[in-house]
């Protein structure tokens, strides 16, 4: 079982959308995943844009890949490398900590991700 960031089993982003590199709803990763799709995401109008003006429209729908487009509020699991560009920029979307891969950590410093947790850092 993949663990999140917090060290506990990682939980399910979205099935509706369906998400994950593996579209199983969980932001868990592996070999093929060159993107590192490990954070599990709640999309904002800011990150839409922000992503879509980096070359990855995500609001899009593109029925030839199954993909329905996002709309704020949807999570998503996106790659660690975007999340980091966001958070850089200040445009980085909301995340949800028991859903975000483990990996994540070896990016980003898990501050960085509580600073943006779905209600705010816990203590």
């Amino acid at each position: 079982m993949p663990s999140n960031v917090l060290g506990t089993p990682l939980t399910t982003c979205s099935r509706s959308p369906l998400t994950g590199w593996y579209r199983d709803g969980t932001c868990r990763t592996g070999s093929g995943d060159e993107g590192l799709h490990c954070v599990c995401a709640v999309m904002t109008q800011e990150f839409l844009r922000f992503s879509r003006e980096h070359g990855n429209d995500l609001s899009t729908p593109n029925p030839e890949m199954d993909f329905p487009g996002l709309k704020p509020g949807d999570r998503w699991c996106v790659c660690i490398g975007r999340w980091k560009e966001a958070h850089a920029a200040g445009a980085a979307p909301l995340v949800v900590l028991e859903a975000t891969h483990i990996s994540a950590l070896e990016f980003v410093d898990l501050e960085d991700l509580r600073a943006h947790e779905v209600g705010g850092p816990k203590a």
